[in-house]
Protein backbone atom coordinates (compact mmCIF):
# COMPACT_ATOMS: atom_id res chain seq x y z
CA UNK A 1 0.00 0.00 0.00
CA UNK A 2 1.19 3.36 -0.63
CA UNK A 3 1.36 5.75 2.42
CA UNK A 4 -1.14 8.40 0.15
CA UNK A 5 -3.26 5.17 0.71
CA UNK A 6 -3.01 4.76 4.47
CA UNK A 7 -5.27 5.02 7.31
CA UNK A 8 -4.94 8.12 8.75
CA UNK A 9 -8.23 9.61 8.89
CA UNK A 10 -10.21 6.11 9.23
CA UNK A 11 -9.55 4.41 12.26
CA UNK A 12 -6.15 3.15 12.51
CA UNK A 13 -3.04 4.49 10.56
CA UNK A 14 -0.44 2.75 7.86
CA UNK A 15 2.14 4.49 10.00
CA UNK A 16 3.35 1.42 11.77
CA UNK A 17 4.15 -0.19 8.84
CA UNK A 18 6.79 2.28 7.88
CA UNK A 19 8.33 2.47 11.30
CA UNK A 20 8.84 -1.19 11.42
CA UNK A 21 10.38 -1.46 7.88
CA UNK A 22 12.70 0.99 9.45
CA UNK A 23 13.53 -0.72 11.85
CA UNK A 24 13.97 -3.72 9.67
CA UNK A 25 16.11 -1.82 6.70
CA UNK A 26 18.43 -0.29 9.72
CA UNK A 27 19.70 -3.38 11.71
CA UNK A 28 19.87 -5.36 7.84
CA UNK A 29 21.91 -2.35 6.04
CA UNK A 30 24.58 -1.38 8.81
CA UNK A 31 25.15 -4.90 10.82
CA UNK A 32 22.64 -4.33 13.54
CA UNK A 33 21.13 -6.13 15.60
CA UNK A 34 18.07 -5.16 16.41
CA UNK A 35 14.72 -6.35 19.12
CA UNK A 36 12.22 -8.41 17.17
CA UNK A 37 8.46 -6.61 16.66
CA UNK A 38 7.46 -8.61 19.59
CA UNK A 39 10.17 -7.42 21.66
CA UNK A 40 9.67 -3.90 20.49
CA UNK A 41 5.87 -3.65 21.32
CA UNK A 42 5.85 -5.50 25.09
CA UNK A 43 3.12 -3.84 26.70
CA UNK A 44 5.16 -2.08 29.92
CA UNK A 45 2.85 0.93 31.05
CA UNK A 46 0.38 0.17 34.29
CA UNK A 47 -2.11 2.69 35.42
CA UNK A 48 -1.21 4.95 37.73
CA UNK A 49 -3.34 6.73 40.66
CA UNK A 50 -5.40 9.31 39.92
CA UNK A 51 -3.61 12.05 41.21
CA UNK A 52 -3.72 15.71 40.58
CA UNK A 53 -1.16 16.58 38.40
CA UNK A 54 1.09 19.16 36.75
CA UNK A 55 3.94 19.07 34.51
CA UNK A 56 6.67 19.00 37.16
CA UNK A 57 4.59 15.84 38.45
CA UNK A 58 5.21 13.89 35.23
CA UNK A 59 8.94 14.84 35.60
CA UNK A 60 9.28 13.40 38.58
CA UNK A 61 7.76 10.77 37.29
CA UNK A 62 10.37 10.13 34.43
CA UNK A 63 13.33 11.28 36.89
CA UNK A 64 12.33 8.42 39.25
CA UNK A 65 11.88 6.09 36.67
CA UNK A 66 15.83 6.97 35.20
CA UNK A 67 16.78 6.64 38.85
CA UNK A 68 16.24 2.49 38.40
CA UNK A 69 17.45 -0.21 36.00
CA UNK A 70 14.43 -0.73 33.26
CA UNK A 71 11.86 -2.85 33.21
CA UNK A 72 10.06 -4.43 30.49
CA UNK A 73 7.19 -5.76 31.75
CA UNK A 74 5.64 -9.05 29.59
CA UNK A 75 3.96 -8.71 26.59
CA UNK A 76 0.22 -9.22 27.74
CA UNK A 77 -1.55 -8.52 24.43
CA UNK A 78 -4.50 -11.33 24.00
CA UNK A 79 -3.91 -13.75 21.61
CA UNK A 80 -6.56 -12.58 18.96
CA UNK A 81 -4.89 -9.63 18.66
CA UNK A 82 -1.79 -10.19 18.46
CA UNK A 83 -2.10 -13.18 15.87
CA UNK A 84 -4.11 -10.10 13.46
CA UNK A 85 -3.32 -9.69 9.63
CA UNK A 86 -2.43 -6.28 8.68
CA UNK A 87 -5.85 -5.95 6.59
CA UNK A 88 -7.18 -7.24 10.07
CA UNK A 89 -5.87 -4.71 12.34
CA UNK A 90 -7.03 -1.98 9.80
CA UNK A 91 -9.95 -3.22 9.92
CA UNK A 92 -10.75 -1.93 13.01
CA UNK A 93 -12.09 1.65 13.10
CA UNK A 94 -13.02 3.52 16.00
CA UNK A 95 -16.26 5.06 16.40
CA UNK A 96 -16.60 8.60 15.56
CA UNK A 97 -19.50 9.07 18.11
CA UNK A 98 -17.14 8.13 20.80
CA UNK A 99 -15.08 11.17 20.44
CA UNK A 100 -13.57 12.45 23.40
CA UNK A 101 -14.49 16.29 23.15
CA UNK A 102 -11.81 18.61 24.37
CA UNK A 103 -13.09 21.84 24.90
CA UNK A 104 -15.53 23.23 21.76
CA UNK A 105 -12.70 23.09 19.05
CA UNK A 106 -10.52 20.07 19.92
CA UNK A 107 -11.69 15.99 20.24
CA UNK A 108 -9.55 13.13 20.45
CA UNK A 109 -9.83 9.30 18.76
CA UNK A 110 -7.96 6.54 20.22
CA UNK A 111 -6.46 3.16 18.53
CA UNK A 112 -6.58 0.28 19.13
CA UNK A 113 -3.85 -2.45 20.45
CA UNK A 114 -2.92 -5.16 18.07
CA UNK A 115 -0.62 -6.48 14.62
CA UNK A 116 2.65 -4.97 15.13
CA UNK A 117 1.09 -2.19 17.81
CA UNK A 118 1.57 -4.42 20.87
CA UNK A 119 2.57 -2.04 23.27
CA UNK A 120 -0.15 -0.57 25.83
CA UNK A 121 -0.04 3.35 26.19
CA UNK A 122 -1.73 4.58 29.33
CA UNK A 123 -4.07 7.50 28.51
CA UNK A 124 -5.32 10.18 30.88
CA UNK A 125 -7.38 13.40 30.30
CA UNK A 126 -6.45 16.35 32.54
CA UNK A 127 -9.04 18.31 33.44
CA UNK A 128 -8.48 22.02 34.28
CA UNK A 129 -9.16 21.64 37.90
CA UNK A 130 -9.06 17.99 39.42
CA UNK A 131 -7.09 14.91 39.03
CA UNK A 132 -6.18 13.06 36.15
CA UNK A 133 -8.87 10.93 34.96
CA UNK A 134 -7.62 7.25 33.23
CA UNK A 135 -9.49 6.98 29.48
CA UNK A 136 -10.78 3.22 30.39
CA UNK A 137 -10.71 0.78 27.60
CA UNK A 138 -14.05 -1.04 25.97
CA UNK A 139 -14.55 -2.86 23.25
CA UNK A 140 -17.87 -0.18 21.92
CA UNK A 141 -15.44 2.23 21.37
CA UNK A 142 -14.61 0.52 18.33
CA UNK A 143 -15.58 -1.16 15.49
CA UNK A 144 -13.41 -4.08 15.66
CA UNK A 145 -14.05 -5.72 11.95
CA UNK A 146 -14.86 -9.48 10.67
CA UNK A 147 -11.59 -10.87 12.16
CA UNK A 148 -12.52 -10.16 15.71
CA UNK A 149 -16.61 -9.82 15.55
CA UNK A 150 -17.88 -10.77 18.59
CA UNK A 151 -14.67 -10.58 20.79
CA UNK A 152 -14.50 -8.86 24.16
CA UNK A 153 -10.60 -7.66 25.64
CA UNK A 154 -10.40 -6.66 29.96
CA UNK A 155 -10.86 -3.24 30.71
CA UNK A 156 -6.75 -2.99 31.20
CA UNK A 157 -6.38 -3.40 27.67
CA UNK A 158 -5.19 0.26 27.00
CA UNK A 159 -4.57 2.14 23.95
CA UNK A 160 -1.81 1.71 21.13
CA UNK A 161 -2.25 5.67 20.98
CA UNK A 162 -4.37 8.68 19.88
CA UNK A 163 -5.66 11.19 17.52
CA UNK A 164 -6.35 14.59 17.81
CA UNK A 165 -9.29 16.51 16.01
CA UNK A 166 -9.92 20.46 15.74
CA UNK A 167 -11.97 23.19 13.85
CA UNK A 168 -9.52 24.96 11.61
CA UNK A 169 -12.35 27.22 10.94
CA UNK A 170 -13.25 29.57 13.36
CA UNK A 171 -16.84 29.81 12.45
CA UNK A 172 -17.54 25.77 12.22
CA UNK A 173 -16.42 24.29 15.91
CA UNK A 174 -18.39 21.15 15.13
CA UNK A 175 -16.38 20.63 11.73
CA UNK A 176 -13.04 19.20 13.15
CA UNK A 177 -10.39 17.10 11.06
CA UNK A 178 -7.43 15.36 12.19
CA UNK A 179 -4.41 16.72 12.37
CA UNK A 180 -2.08 15.52 14.90
CA UNK A 181 -1.31 11.91 15.31
CA UNK A 182 0.72 10.01 18.28
CA UNK A 183 1.40 6.12 17.19
CA UNK A 184 4.50 3.64 18.04
CA UNK A 185 7.33 3.93 19.78
CA UNK A 186 8.09 8.43 19.87
CA UNK A 187 7.02 8.92 16.68
CA UNK A 188 3.59 11.94 15.79
CA UNK A 189 3.01 13.47 12.45
CA UNK A 190 1.45 16.93 12.10
CA UNK A 191 -0.34 18.62 9.62
CA UNK A 192 -1.18 21.92 8.91
CA UNK A 193 -4.75 23.39 7.18
CA UNK A 194 -4.86 22.08 3.93
CA UNK A 195 -2.18 19.34 3.89
CA UNK A 196 -1.41 15.72 3.94
CA UNK A 197 0.13 13.63 6.37
CA UNK A 198 4.11 13.41 5.50
CA UNK A 199 6.84 12.73 7.61
CA UNK A 200 7.20 12.10 11.31
CA UNK A 201 8.91 13.85 14.29
CA UNK A 202 9.88 11.57 17.11
CA UNK A 203 10.46 12.51 20.53
CA UNK A 204 14.16 11.45 20.61
CA UNK A 205 16.56 9.14 18.83
CA UNK A 206 19.03 6.95 20.23
CA UNK A 207 21.96 5.91 18.22
CA UNK A 208 20.80 6.02 14.97
CA UNK A 209 23.64 4.91 12.90
CA UNK A 210 26.15 4.71 15.55
CA UNK A 211 27.46 1.81 17.24
CA UNK A 212 25.24 -1.32 18.11
CA UNK A 213 21.97 -1.44 17.56
CA UNK A 214 19.44 1.76 17.11
CA UNK A 215 17.03 2.29 20.58
CA UNK A 216 14.00 2.75 20.08
CA UNK A 217 12.36 4.64 23.16
CA UNK A 218 8.17 4.79 23.96
CA UNK A 219 5.97 7.22 24.65
CA UNK A 220 4.39 4.96 27.72
CA UNK A 221 1.72 7.55 28.98
CA UNK A 222 -0.32 11.12 27.66
CA UNK A 223 -1.87 13.34 29.90
CA UNK A 224 -4.20 15.16 27.38
CA UNK A 225 -4.93 18.36 29.06
CA UNK A 226 -8.89 19.81 28.65
CA UNK A 227 -8.37 23.45 26.95
CA UNK A 228 -10.75 26.36 27.51
CA UNK A 229 -14.01 26.38 25.68
CA UNK A 230 -13.08 28.35 22.60
CA UNK A 231 -9.15 27.70 22.83
CA UNK A 232 -7.48 27.66 19.81
CA UNK A 233 -4.07 25.68 21.84
CA UNK A 234 -4.08 22.34 23.36
CA UNK A 235 -1.30 20.79 25.69
CA UNK A 236 -0.32 17.09 26.14
CA UNK A 237 2.14 16.10 28.74
CA UNK A 238 4.09 12.45 27.56
CA UNK A 239 6.28 10.01 29.44
CA UNK A 240 9.12 8.48 27.44
CA UNK A 241 10.98 5.30 28.60
CA UNK A 242 13.75 3.23 27.38
CA UNK A 243 16.64 1.02 28.48
CA UNK A 244 18.57 4.24 28.16
CA UNK A 245 16.55 6.83 28.40
CA UNK A 246 13.16 8.17 30.40
CA UNK A 247 12.12 11.71 29.75
CA UNK A 248 8.82 13.99 30.37
CA UNK A 249 7.94 16.02 27.42
CA UNK A 250 4.94 18.87 27.00
CA UNK A 251 3.60 19.36 24.08
CA UNK A 252 1.83 22.87 23.11
CA UNK A 253 0.09 23.00 19.77
CA UNK A 254 -1.59 25.47 18.09
CA UNK A 255 -3.17 23.51 14.66
CA UNK A 256 -3.98 26.48 11.91
CA UNK A 257 -2.12 27.28 9.01
CA UNK A 258 0.69 26.72 9.63
CA UNK A 259 0.63 24.46 12.66
CA UNK A 260 2.73 25.37 15.30
CA UNK A 261 4.17 22.54 17.97
CA UNK A 262 6.04 24.05 21.41
CA UNK A 263 8.00 21.06 22.62
CA UNK A 264 9.50 21.12 26.18
CA UNK A 265 11.37 17.82 27.30
CA UNK A 266 13.29 16.96 30.32
CA UNK A 267 15.69 13.86 29.75
CA UNK A 268 16.95 11.37 32.43
CA UNK A 269 19.84 9.16 30.78
CA UNK A 270 20.33 5.45 32.61
CA UNK A 271 23.51 5.04 30.65
CA UNK A 272 25.72 8.03 28.67
CA UNK A 273 24.19 8.77 25.64
CA UNK A 274 27.01 9.49 22.62
CA UNK A 275 24.27 9.89 19.89
CA UNK A 276 21.37 10.93 21.26
CA UNK A 277 19.27 12.92 18.42
CA UNK A 278 17.21 15.75 19.59
CA UNK A 279 14.25 16.99 17.45
CA UNK A 280 14.44 13.93 15.26
CA UNK A 281 12.74 14.04 11.45
CA UNK A 282 11.73 10.92 9.71
CA UNK A 283 10.50 11.03 6.17
CA UNK A 284 11.09 9.22 2.55
CA UNK A 285 12.53 9.76 -0.53
CA UNK A 286 12.42 7.23 -3.44
CA UNK A 287 13.56 9.25 -6.07
CA UNK A 288 13.65 13.04 -7.54
CA UNK A 289 14.30 15.48 -10.06
CA UNK A 290 17.94 14.32 -9.80
CA UNK A 291 16.95 10.59 -10.13
CA UNK A 292 18.00 8.36 -7.20
CA UNK A 293 21.00 10.57 -6.74
CA UNK A 294 24.09 8.30 -6.03
CA UNK A 295 26.25 7.08 -8.82
CA UNK A 296 25.65 4.01 -10.67
CA UNK A 297 21.81 3.79 -8.63
CA UNK A 298 19.40 2.13 -10.73
CA UNK A 299 16.67 4.24 -12.12
CA UNK A 300 13.24 3.82 -11.13
CA UNK A 301 10.59 1.87 -13.50
CA UNK A 302 8.20 4.57 -12.36
CA UNK A 303 5.28 6.46 -14.69
CA UNK A 304 5.28 9.22 -11.40
CA UNK A 305 8.39 11.66 -12.05
CA UNK A 306 8.96 12.10 -8.36
CA UNK A 307 8.06 10.62 -5.43
CA UNK A 308 9.11 11.23 -2.01
CA UNK A 309 7.32 13.17 1.39
CA UNK A 310 10.53 15.49 1.87
CA UNK A 311 13.06 16.71 -1.04
CA UNK A 312 16.14 18.01 0.97
CA UNK A 313 17.31 19.07 4.19
CA UNK A 314 18.10 22.76 5.07
CA UNK A 315 19.93 23.67 8.04
CA UNK A 316 20.69 27.37 9.53
CA UNK A 317 24.10 28.68 11.59
CA UNK A 318 25.49 32.02 11.74
CA UNK A 319 23.50 32.97 8.86
CA UNK A 320 24.21 30.51 6.43
CA UNK A 321 21.31 28.52 5.30
CA UNK A 322 22.54 25.22 3.82
CA UNK A 323 20.51 23.17 1.69
CA UNK A 324 21.25 19.48 0.95
CA UNK A 325 19.68 17.86 -1.65
CA UNK A 326 18.45 14.31 -0.44
CA UNK A 327 20.33 11.06 -1.95
CA UNK A 328 18.53 7.28 -2.71
CA UNK A 329 20.81 4.40 -4.30
CA UNK A 330 23.72 4.23 -2.45
CA UNK A 331 25.26 0.44 -1.81
CA UNK A 332 25.05 1.50 2.10
CA UNK A 333 23.42 3.84 4.25
CA UNK A 334 25.42 6.94 4.30
CA UNK A 335 25.38 9.50 7.74
CA UNK A 336 26.26 13.12 6.77
CA UNK A 337 27.20 15.84 9.37
CA UNK A 338 26.58 19.70 9.64
CA UNK A 339 28.48 21.64 12.10
CA UNK A 340 26.36 23.81 13.73
CA UNK A 341 27.22 26.55 16.27
CA UNK A 342 25.04 27.53 17.71
CA UNK A 343 22.02 26.61 15.46
CA UNK A 344 19.23 28.76 14.06
CA UNK A 345 17.11 26.08 12.80
CA UNK A 346 16.87 23.14 10.78
CA UNK A 347 14.02 20.89 8.94
CA UNK A 348 13.45 18.23 6.17
CA UNK A 349 11.39 20.10 3.83
CA UNK A 350 9.16 19.62 0.79
CA UNK A 351 9.86 22.26 -1.88
CA UNK A 352 8.78 20.50 -4.96
CA UNK A 353 4.70 21.44 -4.81
CA UNK A 354 2.99 21.80 -8.09
CA UNK A 355 1.38 18.30 -8.64
CA UNK A 356 2.67 17.80 -12.50
CA UNK A 357 5.91 17.14 -10.44
CA UNK A 358 5.03 13.84 -8.52
CA UNK A 359 1.71 12.92 -10.63
CA UNK A 360 -0.08 10.89 -7.79
CA UNK A 361 -3.69 11.92 -7.51
CA UNK A 362 -3.94 9.60 -3.83
CA UNK A 363 -0.78 10.08 -2.27
CA UNK A 364 -0.96 14.06 -3.24
CA UNK A 365 3.10 14.60 -2.10
CA UNK A 366 3.07 18.34 -3.34
CA UNK A 367 0.53 18.65 -0.06
CA UNK A 368 2.70 16.98 2.65
CA UNK A 369 4.10 19.44 4.50
CA UNK A 370 7.47 20.10 5.50
CA UNK A 371 8.91 20.29 8.86
CA UNK A 372 10.90 23.02 10.79
CA UNK A 373 12.58 23.09 13.86
CA UNK A 374 13.57 26.50 15.85
CA UNK A 375 15.68 25.80 18.89
CA UNK A 376 15.26 27.42 22.16
CA UNK A 377 17.06 26.21 24.91
CA UNK A 378 19.16 23.12 25.63
CA UNK A 379 21.02 22.49 22.19
CA UNK A 380 24.45 24.59 22.15
CA UNK A 381 27.27 22.54 19.75
CA UNK A 382 26.82 19.96 17.86
CA UNK A 383 25.51 19.05 14.31
CA UNK A 384 22.57 18.48 12.21
CA UNK A 385 23.07 14.80 11.74
CA UNK A 386 21.40 13.40 7.98
CA UNK A 387 20.77 9.69 7.86
CA UNK A 388 20.23 8.42 4.77
CA UNK A 389 18.82 4.20 3.42
CA UNK A 390 18.90 2.79 -0.03
CA UNK A 391 15.17 1.77 -0.31
CA UNK A 392 13.41 0.58 -3.44
CA UNK A 393 9.81 0.98 -1.19
CA UNK A 394 8.10 3.93 -1.04
CA UNK A 395 6.29 3.06 2.12
CA UNK A 396 9.48 2.90 4.10
CA UNK A 397 10.86 5.96 5.86
CA UNK A 398 14.48 6.07 5.22
CA UNK A 399 15.51 9.79 6.04
CA UNK A 400 16.67 10.79 9.35
CA UNK A 401 17.57 14.08 10.48
CA UNK A 402 18.27 15.01 14.31
CA UNK A 403 20.09 17.42 16.02
CA UNK A 404 23.38 15.75 18.32
CA UNK A 405 25.21 17.61 20.92
CA UNK A 406 29.02 17.87 20.93
CA UNK A 407 29.45 16.57 24.23
CA UNK A 408 28.06 12.82 25.30
CA UNK A 409 25.12 13.58 27.96
CA UNK A 410 26.47 11.41 31.32
CA UNK A 411 24.28 8.75 32.71
CA UNK A 412 22.44 10.29 35.95
CA UNK A 413 22.03 14.47 34.52
CA UNK A 414 19.35 15.76 33.45
CA UNK A 415 19.15 17.94 30.12
CA UNK A 416 16.04 20.27 29.44
CA UNK A 417 15.62 21.33 25.70
CA UNK A 418 12.99 23.22 24.08
CA UNK A 419 12.28 23.53 20.61
CA UNK A 420 9.45 24.93 18.53
CA UNK A 421 8.13 22.31 15.65
CA UNK A 422 6.53 24.25 12.63
CA UNK A 423 4.28 22.47 9.39
CA UNK A 424 6.41 24.25 6.21
CA UNK A 425 4.12 24.53 2.69
CA UNK A 426 5.11 26.60 -0.54
CA UNK A 427 8.19 28.88 0.53
CA UNK A 428 9.55 31.57 1.22
CA UNK A 429 8.47 30.41 4.77
CA UNK A 430 8.68 33.20 7.82
CA UNK A 431 9.83 30.37 10.15
CA UNK A 432 12.93 29.60 7.85
CA UNK A 433 15.14 31.99 8.59
CA UNK A 434 17.02 34.86 5.96
CA UNK A 435 16.07 36.61 3.19
CA UNK A 436 18.39 34.46 1.20
CA UNK A 437 17.20 32.64 -2.05
CA UNK A 438 16.95 29.12 -1.85
CA UNK A 439 17.30 26.94 -4.15
CA UNK A 440 13.79 24.84 -5.79
CA UNK A 441 15.38 22.23 -7.89
CA UNK A 442 18.70 20.06 -8.74
CA UNK A 443 18.97 18.49 -12.07
CA UNK A 444 22.21 16.46 -13.36
CA UNK A 445 22.88 14.99 -16.70
CA UNK A 446 25.57 13.74 -19.17
CA UNK A 447 28.06 17.13 -19.95
CA UNK A 448 29.53 15.20 -22.77
CA UNK A 449 26.10 16.55 -25.08
CA UNK A 450 27.38 19.72 -24.54
CA UNK A 451 31.24 19.53 -24.18
CA UNK A 452 32.26 15.80 -25.98
CA UNK A 453 35.63 14.40 -25.45
CA UNK A 454 37.21 11.20 -27.64
CA UNK A 455 36.76 9.00 -25.78
CA UNK A 456 33.33 9.75 -24.28
CA UNK A 457 33.67 10.28 -20.23
CA UNK A 458 30.75 8.73 -18.29
CA UNK A 459 31.72 10.41 -15.25
CA UNK A 460 31.43 14.41 -16.34
CA UNK A 461 28.47 15.27 -15.00
CA UNK A 462 26.63 18.81 -15.28
CA UNK A 463 24.69 20.08 -12.97
CA UNK A 464 21.71 22.76 -13.50
CA UNK A 465 20.72 24.16 -10.28
CA UNK A 466 17.74 26.55 -10.71
CA UNK A 467 17.26 29.37 -7.58
CA UNK A 468 14.15 31.24 -6.54
CA UNK A 469 12.60 33.68 -3.95
CA UNK A 470 14.16 36.86 -1.61
CA UNK A 471 17.17 37.65 -2.18
CA UNK A 472 17.34 37.41 -6.32
CA UNK A 473 16.94 40.62 -8.55
CA UNK A 474 14.16 40.36 -11.38
CA UNK A 475 16.19 41.61 -13.22
CA UNK A 476 18.08 39.51 -15.66
CA UNK A 477 20.87 42.47 -16.43
CA UNK A 478 21.85 42.17 -12.81
CA UNK A 479 25.33 40.96 -12.71
CA UNK A 480 25.25 37.47 -10.60
CA UNK A 481 28.30 35.17 -10.13
CA UNK A 482 28.81 31.56 -8.87
CA UNK A 483 30.77 30.63 -6.41
CA UNK A 484 31.01 26.60 -7.06
CA UNK A 485 33.28 24.30 -5.07
CA UNK A 486 34.72 20.57 -5.00
CA UNK A 487 35.79 18.69 -2.25
CA UNK A 488 37.61 16.30 -5.20
CA UNK A 489 37.65 17.42 -9.03
CA UNK A 490 36.91 20.56 -10.38
CA UNK A 491 34.27 22.54 -10.91
CA UNK A 492 34.42 23.53 -14.50
CA UNK A 493 33.10 26.85 -16.31
CA UNK A 494 29.98 27.48 -14.49
CA UNK A 495 27.20 30.15 -16.46
CA UNK A 496 24.40 31.91 -14.40
CA UNK A 497 21.71 33.20 -16.35
CA UNK A 498 18.29 34.67 -15.54
CA UNK A 499 15.05 32.86 -16.44
CA UNK A 500 12.50 34.72 -17.39
CA UNK A 501 9.56 31.94 -17.59
CA UNK A 502 10.10 31.40 -13.76
CA UNK A 503 11.79 34.97 -12.51
CA UNK A 504 14.80 33.22 -10.87
CA UNK A 505 18.16 32.13 -11.41
CA UNK A 506 19.71 28.96 -12.82
CA UNK A 507 23.50 27.90 -12.40
CA UNK A 508 25.00 25.72 -15.06
CA UNK A 509 28.02 23.74 -13.79
CA UNK A 510 30.37 20.53 -15.15
CA UNK A 511 32.38 18.52 -12.61
CA UNK A 512 35.21 16.97 -13.24
CA UNK A 513 35.77 14.06 -11.71
CA UNK A 514 39.71 13.42 -10.84
CA UNK A 515 41.27 10.63 -11.89
CA UNK A 516 40.83 7.67 -9.52
CA UNK A 517 37.60 8.42 -8.53
CA UNK A 518 37.42 8.43 -5.08
CA UNK A 519 35.58 5.57 -3.78
CA UNK A 520 33.81 8.00 -1.13
CA UNK A 521 31.10 10.77 -1.82
CA UNK A 522 32.41 13.86 -3.35
CA UNK A 523 30.76 17.42 -2.03
CA UNK A 524 29.69 19.92 -4.24
CA UNK A 525 29.31 23.00 -3.03
CA UNK A 526 27.59 26.09 -5.16
CA UNK A 527 25.64 29.70 -4.79
CA UNK A 528 25.20 32.89 -6.25
CA UNK A 529 26.81 35.85 -5.39
CA UNK A 530 26.91 39.63 -5.97
CA UNK A 531 29.04 42.19 -5.18
CA UNK A 532 30.90 39.42 -2.72
CA UNK A 533 28.22 38.97 -1.21
CA UNK A 534 25.58 35.65 -1.27
CA UNK A 535 22.90 36.31 -1.82
CA UNK A 536 21.48 32.75 -2.44
CA UNK A 537 21.86 29.52 0.63
CA UNK A 538 24.39 27.08 -0.10
CA UNK A 539 23.81 24.16 -2.61
CA UNK A 540 25.79 21.37 -0.94
CA UNK A 541 25.21 18.29 -2.78
CA UNK A 542 27.00 14.28 -3.10
CA UNK A 543 28.32 13.61 -6.27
Amino acid sequence: MRDGEGLEGRGQTESFSRRQTLRTTLSVAVGMVLPTAHDLNAGRTRAAAPDPLSFEVVKAKARALAAHPYQAQPDDLPPPLAALSYDGYRAITFRPEASLPLGRRFSAQLFHRGFLQRKRVVLYRQPRNGPAQQIPYAPDLFDLGPDLKGQSFPSDLGFAGFRLHHAFQVDRPADQEEFLVFLGASYFRLRGFGQEYGLSARGAALRTGGPGAEEFPDFTAFWICEPEADARTIEIWALLDSPSLAGAYRFRVAPGDPSVMHVEASLYPRTALEHLGLAPLTSMFLHGANGPGARSAAPFDDFRPQVHDSDGLAVVTRGERLWRPLVNGRAQPQISAFGVDPLEGFGLLQRVRDFPAYLDVQARHEARPGLWITPEAGFGAGAVRLFEIPSREEYMDNIVAAFVPGAPLPAGTERAVSYTLTTVGAEPATVVPGTLGRVVSTRVGSAERLRPTTPPSPDRRLYVIDFAGPGLPADRGADLAADASASAGTMVDPVVEFVPQTGGWRLYVEWRPPTPLPAGDVILRARLVRDGRAVTETWDAVA
